[in-house]
């Protein structure tokens, strides 16, 4: 049993972030298939799991397409029980239901003026006053989850849940734009920025690049918030430590040199999005880290 996930570009789309940490977060099987946000294509690409004509949608095991990301939690959360998609305790999962459907439907204006861009951060960004209501809005809500229902973890019910999927994307939006939030929020946008799974998505994002950019700003750039990545470098030849692309299985074509270890990879895009971040793929991480243990 394996869904398909249909997604735009990932460093712009923020529903598709949604829809990929629904199923990557809970350990749910899924492949993916890129859609073209930017080329013209989307009407065609989402063809196969039409009437959508927005992303994500998923295709069900059995065929049937599914649209929105709300009816995607839900849906989800109905056909695995097991994986814990929404808190146990009613009171909590009553709450974080309704927190989720609030970013669904709310926050207009921090959309608008902070549109997802995880290429980069920018300094001296001035948000009007209806973003910094929205912000306002958000931490109250965050606040009040995470004191009522957060003990015993760093997310807003404590362990991770469909809550946090639906705020990852606006997380992004605050890292980016440098947005003034207090400390507990910050905390919260770090806990996101700092987690593999964003970081895996943000990482092949950065394997692609437009011209002109989109969203760009005419400020000062500033280094991603998140955690610094581990250098990396790639390089053209090399006896690579691993038999097999930690990512594909496959043998390895294309090489990449991580604290002095050559690592293979199947491909130009594993490669380069390895690079961008290497420690955010745990195979990856795991070969480099066996060798220094070793030394």
């Amino acid at each position: 049993m394996t869904y398909v996930l249909f997604i735009g570009d990932r460093t712009y789309s923020s529903w598709s972030l949604r829809g990929w940490l629904m199923l990557e977060k809970f350990g749910l099987p899924f492949r993916v298939e890129e859609v073209g946000l930017y080329t013209g294509t989307l009407a065609a690409d989402l063809g196969p799991v039409a009437p959508a004509r927005l992303v994500p949608a998923l295709m069900m095991p059995g065929g049937e397409p599914l649209g929105d990301t709300l009816a995607m939690a839900e849906t989800l959360a109905e056909r695995h029980p097991e994986a814990g998609l929404w808190p146990e305790d009613e009171t909590a999962r009553m709450r974080a239901r309704w927190l989720a459907a609030e970013m669904h439907s709310g926050f207009a204006d921090l959309r608008a003026h902070c549109p997802m861009a995880l290429i980069r951060s920018y300094d001296s960004v001035r948000p009007p006053p209806e973003v910094l209501a929205d912000l306002d809005r958000l931490q109250m809500l965050w606040s009040g989850a995470q004191e009522r229902f957060g003990a015993g973890g760093p997310w807003l019910f404590g362990r991770y849940c469909l809550a946090d999927v639906f705020f990852a994307p606006v997380a992004a939006r605050i890292a980016t734009y440098g947005l003034p939030v207090g400390d507990a929020a910050a905390a919260y946008v770090a806990q996101h920025l700092a987690d593999p799974a964003f970081r895996r998505w943000r990482a092949e994002g950065l394997t692609y690049r437009y011209t002109p950019e989109p969203y760009a700003m005419d400020l000062p750039h500033l280094p991603w918030p998140g955690p610094e990545p581990v250098p990396a470098r790639a390089v053209p030849h090399g006896t690579p430590i691993n038999a097999a692309c930690p990512l594909t299985g496959r043998p390895p074509s294309h090489f990449l040199e991580i604290e002095g270890t050559v690592i293979g990879f199947a491909s130009l895009r594993a490669r380069d999005m390895v690079a961008n971040d290497p420690e955010a793929f745990p195979d990856v991480a795991a070969i480099y880290h066996s060798v220094t243990k070793e030394a």
